[in-house]
Protein backbone atom coordinates (compact mmCIF):
# COMPACT_ATOMS: atom_id res chain seq x y z
CA UNK A 1 0.00 0.00 0.00
CA UNK A 2 1.44 3.27 -0.74
CA UNK A 3 2.16 5.75 1.70
CA UNK A 4 0.22 9.58 1.65
CA UNK A 5 1.32 11.87 3.72
CA UNK A 6 -0.17 16.06 3.43
CA UNK A 7 2.02 19.31 4.09
CA UNK A 8 5.38 17.51 3.42
CA UNK A 9 8.25 18.84 4.28
CA UNK A 10 11.12 18.29 1.31
CA UNK A 11 14.10 20.00 2.61
CA UNK A 12 15.92 16.50 3.04
CA UNK A 13 14.30 15.41 -0.57
CA UNK A 14 15.83 17.72 -2.34
CA UNK A 15 19.32 18.07 -3.01
CA UNK A 16 19.58 22.11 -2.95
CA UNK A 17 17.77 21.73 0.53
CA UNK A 18 15.57 24.33 -0.06
CA UNK A 19 12.83 24.49 2.74
CA UNK A 20 9.25 23.86 0.77
CA UNK A 21 6.05 21.61 1.29
CA UNK A 22 4.06 19.41 -1.16
CA UNK A 23 0.67 19.36 -0.17
CA UNK A 24 0.83 16.02 -1.27
CA UNK A 25 3.78 13.60 -0.81
CA UNK A 26 2.77 9.60 -1.78
CA UNK A 27 5.60 7.30 -1.99
CA UNK A 28 4.89 3.70 -3.74
CA UNK A 29 6.49 0.51 -3.91
CA UNK A 30 5.27 -1.30 -6.23
CA UNK A 31 3.49 -0.78 -9.67
CA UNK A 32 0.42 -1.77 -7.99
CA UNK A 33 1.19 1.12 -5.77
CA UNK A 34 1.44 3.77 -8.36
CA UNK A 35 -1.23 2.43 -10.08
CA UNK A 36 -3.56 2.68 -7.04
CA UNK A 37 -2.12 6.44 -6.41
CA UNK A 38 -2.52 7.75 -10.08
CA UNK A 39 -6.26 6.61 -9.46
CA UNK A 40 -6.99 8.25 -6.51
CA UNK A 41 -8.65 11.29 -6.68
CA UNK A 42 -7.21 14.05 -5.26
CA UNK A 43 -4.08 13.06 -7.59
CA UNK A 44 -6.32 13.52 -10.56
CA UNK A 45 -7.42 16.44 -9.87
CA UNK A 46 -3.86 18.40 -9.33
CA UNK A 47 -0.57 18.74 -10.56
CA UNK A 48 1.47 15.43 -10.53
CA UNK A 49 5.80 15.11 -10.21
CA UNK A 50 7.79 12.31 -10.38
CA UNK A 51 10.47 12.57 -7.14
CA UNK A 52 13.81 10.41 -7.79
CA UNK A 53 16.78 11.19 -5.25
CA UNK A 54 15.87 15.43 -5.67
CA UNK A 55 19.30 15.82 -7.90
CA UNK A 56 17.84 17.21 -10.44
CA UNK A 57 15.26 19.68 -9.42
CA UNK A 58 14.89 23.61 -8.10
CA UNK A 59 12.12 24.11 -6.32
CA UNK A 60 11.15 27.90 -6.65
CA UNK A 61 8.04 27.77 -4.00
CA UNK A 62 6.04 24.80 -2.34
CA UNK A 63 4.34 22.11 -4.59
CA UNK A 64 0.76 22.69 -5.20
CA UNK A 65 0.61 19.47 -6.02
CA UNK A 66 1.38 15.26 -5.47
CA UNK A 67 4.90 14.46 -5.50
CA UNK A 68 4.92 11.00 -6.12
CA UNK A 69 8.52 8.78 -5.51
CA UNK A 70 8.41 5.37 -6.74
CA UNK A 71 10.38 3.15 -4.41
CA UNK A 72 11.41 -0.07 -5.98
CA UNK A 73 14.67 -1.39 -4.54
CA UNK A 74 15.31 -4.45 -7.09
CA UNK A 75 17.86 -5.20 -9.02
CA UNK A 76 17.23 -8.67 -11.10
CA UNK A 77 19.17 -10.65 -13.07
CA UNK A 78 16.93 -11.79 -15.97
CA UNK A 79 19.23 -12.70 -18.88
CA UNK A 80 22.77 -14.21 -18.35
CA UNK A 81 24.65 -15.68 -21.12
CA UNK A 82 28.73 -15.78 -21.91
CA UNK A 83 28.97 -12.20 -23.16
CA UNK A 84 26.73 -10.20 -21.29
CA UNK A 85 24.08 -10.08 -18.45
CA UNK A 86 20.23 -8.36 -18.21
CA UNK A 87 19.59 -6.46 -15.43
CA UNK A 88 15.79 -5.21 -14.50
CA UNK A 89 16.19 -2.78 -12.28
CA UNK A 90 13.99 -0.67 -9.98
CA UNK A 91 13.39 2.98 -10.26
CA UNK A 92 14.05 3.82 -6.35
CA UNK A 93 17.23 1.97 -6.50
CA UNK A 94 20.04 4.69 -5.60
CA UNK A 95 22.28 4.79 -8.75
CA UNK A 96 25.73 4.44 -7.42
CA UNK A 97 24.50 1.78 -5.82
CA UNK A 98 23.95 0.14 -8.98
CA UNK A 99 27.34 1.06 -10.41
CA UNK A 100 29.03 -0.30 -7.82
CA UNK A 101 26.73 -3.72 -7.98
CA UNK A 102 27.53 -3.69 -11.55
CA UNK A 103 31.39 -3.64 -10.79
CA UNK A 104 31.67 -5.64 -7.81
CA UNK A 105 30.39 -8.58 -10.71
CA UNK A 106 33.21 -7.31 -12.74
CA UNK A 107 30.29 -6.49 -15.94
CA UNK A 108 30.89 -2.91 -17.97
CA UNK A 109 29.06 -0.79 -19.08
CA UNK A 110 28.21 1.66 -16.43
CA UNK A 111 31.72 2.68 -14.23
CA UNK A 112 32.15 5.45 -15.93
CA UNK A 113 29.50 6.85 -14.54
CA UNK A 114 30.23 6.35 -10.97
CA UNK A 115 29.36 9.28 -8.33
CA UNK A 116 26.15 10.75 -10.26
CA UNK A 117 23.72 11.15 -7.80
CA UNK A 118 20.09 10.03 -8.00
CA UNK A 119 17.71 7.27 -8.62
CA UNK A 120 17.66 5.16 -11.60
CA UNK A 121 14.31 6.11 -12.60
CA UNK A 122 16.00 9.05 -13.44
CA UNK A 123 18.51 7.77 -15.49
CA UNK A 124 16.71 7.73 -18.86
CA UNK A 125 14.67 11.02 -18.24
CA UNK A 126 17.90 12.50 -18.27
CA UNK A 127 19.40 9.89 -20.16
CA UNK A 128 22.98 10.61 -17.64
CA UNK A 129 26.33 10.90 -18.81
CA UNK A 130 29.66 11.57 -17.55
CA UNK A 131 33.25 10.78 -18.95
CA UNK A 132 32.19 10.06 -22.59
CA UNK A 133 29.69 7.42 -21.63
CA UNK A 134 25.63 8.28 -21.95
CA UNK A 135 22.98 5.54 -19.77
CA UNK A 136 21.70 4.80 -23.61
CA UNK A 137 25.10 3.26 -24.47
CA UNK A 138 23.59 0.21 -21.79
CA UNK A 139 20.16 0.63 -21.66
CA UNK A 140 18.17 -1.94 -23.96
CA UNK A 141 14.44 -1.40 -22.32
CA UNK A 142 12.28 1.39 -20.25
CA UNK A 143 9.23 0.12 -18.17
CA UNK A 144 6.79 2.79 -17.31
CA UNK A 145 3.07 3.66 -15.96
CA UNK A 146 1.87 5.76 -18.65
CA UNK A 147 -0.62 8.41 -16.11
CA UNK A 148 -2.96 8.60 -19.25
CA UNK A 149 -4.76 5.57 -19.68
CA UNK A 150 -3.13 3.88 -16.27
CA UNK A 151 -1.51 0.78 -18.36
CA UNK A 152 2.05 -0.76 -17.95
CA UNK A 153 4.39 -0.05 -20.98
CA UNK A 154 8.13 -0.84 -22.24
CA UNK A 155 9.61 1.07 -24.73
CA UNK A 156 12.83 -0.25 -25.96
CA UNK A 157 16.25 1.66 -26.82
CA UNK A 158 15.55 2.89 -30.16
CA UNK A 159 12.10 4.00 -29.17
CA UNK A 160 13.26 6.28 -26.18
CA UNK A 161 14.86 8.62 -28.84
CA UNK A 162 17.91 9.09 -26.59
CA UNK A 163 20.61 12.19 -27.14
CA UNK A 164 22.74 14.56 -25.44
CA UNK A 165 20.98 14.85 -21.66
CA UNK A 166 17.90 14.35 -23.52
CA UNK A 167 14.97 11.74 -24.10
CA UNK A 168 11.72 11.30 -25.05
CA UNK A 169 10.85 10.90 -21.41
CA UNK A 170 11.47 14.75 -21.23
CA UNK A 171 9.86 15.78 -24.63
CA UNK A 172 6.21 13.92 -25.48
CA UNK A 173 5.95 11.97 -22.44
CA UNK A 174 7.10 14.17 -19.72
CA UNK A 175 4.40 14.29 -17.34
CA UNK A 176 2.44 11.36 -18.74
CA UNK A 177 4.37 8.81 -17.02
CA UNK A 178 6.04 7.01 -14.42
CA UNK A 179 9.19 4.90 -14.98
CA UNK A 180 9.21 1.68 -12.83
CA UNK A 181 12.07 -0.08 -14.32
CA UNK A 182 14.81 0.24 -16.35
CA UNK A 183 16.86 -2.69 -17.88
CA UNK A 184 20.87 -2.61 -18.62
CA UNK A 185 22.69 -4.33 -20.44
CA UNK A 186 26.03 -5.08 -19.24
CA UNK A 187 28.77 -6.69 -20.83
CA UNK A 188 31.34 -9.52 -19.19
CA UNK A 189 34.58 -8.72 -20.98
CA UNK A 190 34.24 -5.06 -22.29
CA UNK A 191 36.68 -2.31 -22.91
CA UNK A 192 37.18 0.54 -20.74
CA UNK A 193 36.97 4.15 -21.91
CA UNK A 194 39.68 6.22 -20.74
CA UNK A 195 40.14 8.83 -23.01
CA UNK A 196 37.76 11.38 -21.55
CA UNK A 197 39.77 14.22 -18.90
CA UNK A 198 42.45 13.24 -16.86
CA UNK A 199 40.80 10.12 -16.31
CA UNK A 200 43.82 7.97 -17.93
CA UNK A 201 46.61 9.73 -16.01
CA UNK A 202 44.16 9.09 -12.63
CA UNK A 203 43.94 5.49 -13.19
CA UNK A 204 47.29 5.02 -14.22
CA UNK A 205 48.11 6.24 -10.77
CA UNK A 206 46.40 3.62 -9.25
CA UNK A 207 47.84 1.15 -10.31
CA UNK A 208 46.39 -0.07 -13.98
CA UNK A 209 43.50 -0.11 -15.59
CA UNK A 210 40.94 -2.35 -14.09
CA UNK A 211 37.11 -1.47 -13.07
CA UNK A 212 37.28 -1.15 -9.89
CA UNK A 213 40.15 1.40 -10.52
CA UNK A 214 38.43 3.91 -13.01
CA UNK A 215 35.20 3.84 -9.89
CA UNK A 216 37.60 5.06 -7.87
CA UNK A 217 39.56 7.22 -10.29
CA UNK A 218 36.14 8.58 -11.20
CA UNK A 219 34.91 9.34 -7.48
CA UNK A 220 38.14 11.04 -6.68
CA UNK A 221 38.27 13.08 -9.72
CA UNK A 222 34.36 14.04 -8.94
CA UNK A 223 34.82 14.73 -5.20
CA UNK A 224 37.77 17.44 -5.75
CA UNK A 225 35.91 19.15 -8.35
CA UNK A 226 31.92 18.56 -7.02
CA UNK A 227 30.86 19.86 -3.72
CA UNK A 228 28.74 17.11 -1.71
CA UNK A 229 25.06 18.07 -1.57
CA UNK A 230 25.50 17.17 2.12
CA UNK A 231 27.88 19.80 2.53
CA UNK A 232 26.88 22.39 -0.01
CA UNK A 233 23.54 22.23 -1.40
CA UNK A 234 23.33 21.74 -5.27
CA UNK A 235 21.66 19.73 -7.93
CA UNK A 236 25.08 18.84 -9.39
CA UNK A 237 25.54 20.54 -13.39
CA UNK A 238 23.13 22.84 -13.66
CA UNK A 239 23.73 23.65 -17.49
CA UNK A 240 24.15 21.64 -20.47
CA UNK A 241 27.10 22.04 -22.63
CA UNK A 242 25.82 23.74 -25.42
CA UNK A 243 26.44 22.77 -29.11
CA UNK A 244 26.87 25.29 -31.67
CA UNK A 245 27.62 25.51 -35.86
CA UNK A 246 30.83 25.53 -37.62
CA UNK A 247 30.29 29.09 -38.46
CA UNK A 248 29.96 30.32 -34.87
CA UNK A 249 32.89 28.39 -33.58
CA UNK A 250 34.99 29.27 -36.53
CA UNK A 251 34.08 33.50 -35.23
CA UNK A 252 34.74 32.21 -32.06
CA UNK A 253 37.70 30.77 -32.51
CA UNK A 254 39.03 33.61 -33.84
CA UNK A 255 38.69 35.77 -30.46
CA UNK A 256 39.40 33.05 -28.05
CA UNK A 257 42.33 30.59 -29.30
CA UNK A 258 42.37 28.14 -26.83
CA UNK A 259 38.70 28.15 -26.22
CA UNK A 260 38.07 24.31 -25.31
CA UNK A 261 35.96 22.29 -27.68
CA UNK A 262 34.42 18.36 -28.72
CA UNK A 263 33.65 17.84 -32.68
CA UNK A 264 30.01 16.34 -32.30
CA UNK A 265 27.19 15.10 -35.06
CA UNK A 266 24.99 17.81 -33.85
CA UNK A 267 27.75 20.47 -34.18
CA UNK A 268 30.78 21.87 -31.58
CA UNK A 269 30.24 21.19 -28.04
CA UNK A 270 31.67 24.18 -26.04
CA UNK A 271 32.31 23.04 -22.23
CA UNK A 272 29.49 25.72 -20.23
CA UNK A 273 31.61 25.38 -17.46
CA UNK A 274 34.01 27.41 -19.56
CA UNK A 275 31.89 29.73 -20.82
CA UNK A 276 30.54 30.57 -17.65
CA UNK A 277 34.30 30.95 -16.45
CA UNK A 278 34.97 33.31 -18.87
CA UNK A 279 32.36 35.96 -17.86
CA UNK A 280 33.48 35.84 -14.36
CA UNK A 281 30.77 34.08 -12.73
CA UNK A 282 33.21 31.45 -11.06
CA UNK A 283 32.79 31.74 -7.01
CA UNK A 284 30.63 34.73 -7.56
CA UNK A 285 28.45 35.13 -4.79
CA UNK A 286 24.83 36.32 -4.44
CA UNK A 287 23.23 36.36 -0.97
CA UNK A 288 23.04 33.01 0.35
CA UNK A 289 23.57 31.62 -2.86
CA UNK A 290 26.27 31.45 -5.46
CA UNK A 291 28.44 29.98 -8.35
CA UNK A 292 30.94 26.90 -6.88
CA UNK A 293 34.42 28.15 -6.72
CA UNK A 294 35.65 25.05 -8.08
CA UNK A 295 33.25 24.35 -10.94
CA UNK A 296 31.25 27.26 -12.32
CA UNK A 297 29.08 24.67 -13.63
CA UNK A 298 27.60 23.96 -10.07
CA UNK A 299 25.00 26.86 -8.59
CA UNK A 300 25.15 26.18 -5.05
CA UNK A 301 23.15 27.35 -1.98
CA UNK A 302 24.93 28.12 1.28
CA UNK A 303 22.12 28.02 3.48
CA UNK A 304 18.92 30.21 3.78
CA UNK A 305 18.60 30.73 0.01
CA UNK A 306 15.78 30.03 -2.11
CA UNK A 307 14.87 28.36 -5.40
CA UNK A 308 13.88 31.82 -6.78
CA UNK A 309 17.47 33.08 -5.83
CA UNK A 310 19.05 30.31 -7.46
CA UNK A 311 16.92 30.76 -10.70
CA UNK A 312 17.78 34.48 -11.00
CA UNK A 313 21.20 33.86 -11.04
CA UNK A 314 20.99 31.15 -13.47
CA UNK A 315 18.87 33.79 -15.91
CA UNK A 316 22.01 36.57 -15.39
CA UNK A 317 24.38 33.85 -16.31
CA UNK A 318 22.20 32.71 -19.36
CA UNK A 319 21.98 36.34 -20.35
CA UNK A 320 25.71 37.05 -19.71
CA UNK A 321 27.17 34.43 -22.04
CA UNK A 322 24.15 35.10 -25.05
CA UNK A 323 25.67 38.73 -24.91
CA UNK A 324 29.67 37.67 -24.75
CA UNK A 325 29.60 34.60 -26.48
CA UNK A 326 26.07 34.24 -29.10
CA UNK A 327 25.72 31.22 -27.49
CA UNK A 328 22.09 30.06 -25.62
CA UNK A 329 22.78 27.70 -22.34
CA UNK A 330 20.21 25.61 -21.63
CA UNK A 331 19.49 24.55 -17.71
CA UNK A 332 19.75 20.58 -16.86
CA UNK A 333 17.40 21.20 -14.09
CA UNK A 334 13.94 21.11 -13.91
CA UNK A 335 12.26 23.95 -12.69
CA UNK A 336 9.31 23.42 -9.86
Amino acid sequence: MFEKKYNQPIKLLNTFGFDVLARCFIRAYSEEDILQALNDEEVKMGALLILGGGSNLLFTKNFDGTLLQPLMQNIDVVEDNTDSVLLRVGAGVVWDDLVAHSVAQGWYGLENLSLIPGMVGASPVQNIGAYGTEAKDAIEKVQYVDTRDLTLKILVNEQCRFSYRNSIFKQELKGKIVITQVYFRLRKNGKLLLSYGDLQKTVEGMGGASLQAVRNAIIDIRCSKLPDPAEVGNAGSFFKNPFIDKSLYDSLLQKYPTMPSYLADSGVKIPAGWLIEQCGFKGVRRGSVGVHPKQALVLVNYGGGTGEEVLALAREICSTVRDKFGVELEMEVNIA
